[in-house]
């Protein structure tokens, strides 16, 4: 079984930075893509951020593009989000999610098995 815990979020001013952690369990995710989703409210969930499984190669979406990072250490079973220069547009529950394969860093949800229970960001005016 998979655990994925987000940690990291909350009340941030426009303009600032925060920095997301997803803490997963299990002795696989050193060989598994992994990705970053967001969910506005009364939004379908879209996709923000993937990484291959060995940080080799990376995908954001183009509203995030040169303001976000996704990164990985495989060796504390962490992914990352560096999130800089929000805009309240950015304000969702962000969730990390696992895919079975080592190297898709698409945006489909459904190529993802296993998620977080999701961390909220704000980001005001």
């Amino acid at each position: 079984q998979v655990q994925l815990v987000e940690s990291g979020g909350g009340l941030v001013q426009a303009g600032g930075s925060l920095r997301l952690s997803c803490a997963a369990s299990g002795r696989t995710f050193s060989i598994n893509a992994m990705g970053w989703f967001r969910q506005a409210p009364g939004k379908e969930r879209e996709f923000v951020a993937a990484i291959r499984w060995d940080g080799g190669r990376t995908s954001y979406a183009e509203s995030v593009k040169g303001r976000f990072t996704i990164s990985r250490d495989n060796a504390k079973n962490t992914l990352y989000l560096q999130m800089n220069s929000l805009k309240p547009e950015d304000t969702a529950v962000y969730y990390c999610a696992r895919a079975p394969s080592m190297a898709y860093i698409g945006s489909r949800t459904d190529q993802y098995d296993y998620w977080g229970q999701g961390t909220q960001v704000t980001v005001s005016s």
